[in-house]
């Protein structure tokens, strides 16, 4: 430019003087393009910042964007995971399910077979119960036959007694509680027994054994002495007893059997007392009454009267037969014919109760 100045310059100053003012001119035009190169310069600097500050904000966007890509992209693996792992989840629940339905479906055939066995076992209980129920019945029932049977034909009241007592402990081992009722009724029956022997029963069998084993010293009364004629001779007798080492008078045929053999009368008295003693045992008062008259009767016959063994002996006689047992016999029976109506009303149970099922299994 100064150079096209010059050349401009050089055709005015031939024409012209040189002016004054031409130097302050350029001075101008250098500012003012040294100004505009200025603003050039930072107009260029400004855009270059600007790109500058722009490809620095294009490369952490890019960047930014980079990372949020790779974040996305990690959550979609994430997510992909999950779905996958929810499948599985899935999938393990509805396998769950199925188990669980077998395990349901096992259980209730399993709770279906316990109940069978159940039933199965309640049976065969049920039948183990009644088999021992009916043992039990079935020997109840001989023990009371055997107690009635025993009294009417021996009329042993104690050893029915006895037989009773037995049945009422095997009827209490019986586990039906239809035939706890019959208990009263032996229990009544057993009471009445006990009621009807005589409170001096063994008193009376201990003095007639006493009585029995003393007959064998009881003097026998003498041949030819009468109680009148030794009450009112006693002279003729002191003679009698003076000679008696000289002459002896006996007879041949006069006298009772009984005293002419002493052992023979002491037994038929023994045999009396012992008929006496069988008669008490069985509650037969007629037959001790008759025994008891036989003995006393062989005593007043037989025996020296006079000793004090036979009048005790006489005595104690006559008061065994004060004491004679008077009770009316016992009815027994009621218990056992009691036993014999439940045992047919309970046989009848099992018949209705297998019934009910059928009727209903109809439907």
């Amino acid at each position: 430019m100064a150079r096209m100045s010059q050349d401009n310059a050089t055709p005015t100053s031939a024409v012209q003087a040189p002016a004054p003012s031409a130097a302050p001119r350029r001075g101008g035009t250098v500012a003012l393009a040294t100004l505009l190169a200025l603003v050039a310069l930072g107009g260029a600097g400004y855009v270059g910042w600007r790109q500058y500050v722009q490809e620095t904000g294009v490369r952490g966007a890019t960047q930014t964007a980079a990372s949020l890509d790779t974040r996305v992209a990690n959550m979609e693996r994430a997510l992909e995971s999950m779905e996958n792992e929810r499948g599985l989840l899935r999938q393990r629940l509805g396998d769950a399910d199925q188990v669980n339905r077998s395990l349901r479906e096992e259980l209730l055939g399993q709770s279906e077979r316990t109940r069978n066995l159940e039933d199965a076992v309640a049976k065969l209980s049920d039948k183990t119960l009644s088999g021992h129920d009916g043992m039990l019945l079935d020997e109840t029932e001989t023990l009371l036959r055997m107690a009635k049977e025993r009294y009417a034909l021996f009329h042993d009241a104690q050893g029915a007694a006895a037989a009773y007592a037995l049945a009422d402990q095997t009827l209490a081992a019986v586990n039906d509680g239809a035939f706890s009722g019959l208990r009263q009724s032996i229990t009544a029956e057993r009471e009445a027994l006990a009621r009807s022997q005589p409170a001096g029963q063994a008193a009376a069998l201990d003095a007639l054994n006493q009585l029995r084993a003393a007959s064998i010293a009881w003097p026998l009364k003498p041949l030819d002495r009468t109680e009148d004629s030794a009450a009112a001779d006693t002279a003729w007798m002191r003679v009698r007893r003076s000679l008696a080492d000289v002459i002896r008078v006996q007879r041949t045929n006069g006298a009772p059997l009984a005293v002419a053999d002493a052992r023979f009368a002491r037994e038929l008295v023994g045999l009396d007392l012992a008929q006496a003693q069988a008669a008490l045992l069985a509650y037969d008062a007629d037959g001790y009454a008759a025994a008891l008259k036989r003995a006393e009767a062989n005593l007043d016959t037989q025996f020296d009267l006079q000793a004090p063994v036979v009048q005790q002996a006489r005595a104690k006689l006559a008061e065994l037969e004060r004491q004679l047992p008077a009770v009316a016999p016992v009815q027994l029976g009621a218990a056992l014919a009691e036993l014999r109506n439940l045992r047919a009303v309970h046989a009848l149970r099992p018949a209705a109760g297998d019934s009910k099922p059928e009727a209903g299994a109809k439907p």
